[in-house]
Parts: structure tokens; C-alpha cells; sequence
């Protein structure tokens, strides 16, 4: 099962997304979400490591994560 990690800017609805694939995805989204939080410094910026099939099905059971545009990663 894929990992994802999602950087949601609460005010604008933009997002970042990056995908961990493979039989540690999940567990390597989970350290990158805990490396972003360690360093975020603007709280307007929410965090979430989320576990999925697909992306597909992510933007269907988070929709809200999904409303706005993709930003390029940082």
C-alpha cells in the first residue's frame, strides 16, 4: 500500500502532494510527515501522512485535501 503525504494550506486550499510507493511507502510518508512538522514554521500549513491503493481513492475519501490546485514540491 502507497503512503501520501500531503501539505494543505488551510487558507488557500492548495496542497502539495508526494507518494511513497512500494512495501515501506507507508512507513516512509510517516517519517517525511514527521521531518515537514519538525521544521514547519508557518501553522497555516496542516500536515497529513495518509495511507491509499491509489490517489484516486484519496481524492475521493479526502476530498477537502483536493479543492484547490497542486503546488510544485518545495
Amino acid at each position: 500500500m502507497s503512503g501520501f503525504v500531503i501539505e494543505y494550506h488551510r487558507p488557500s486550499g492548495n496542497r502539495r502532494v508526494r507518494e511513497f510507493t512500494g512495501e515501506n511507502g507507508h512507513r516512509e510518508a510517516l517519517q517525511c510527515r514527521l521531518e515537514l512538522e519538525r521544521h514547519r514554521t508557518d501553522t497555516d500549513w496542516e500536515i497529513a501522512s495518509l495511507n491509499s491503493d491509489s490517489l484516486e481513492m484519496l481524492q475521493r475519501t479526502h476530498r477537502r485535501y483536493f479543492q484547490g490546485r497542486e503546488l510544485l514540491s518545495a
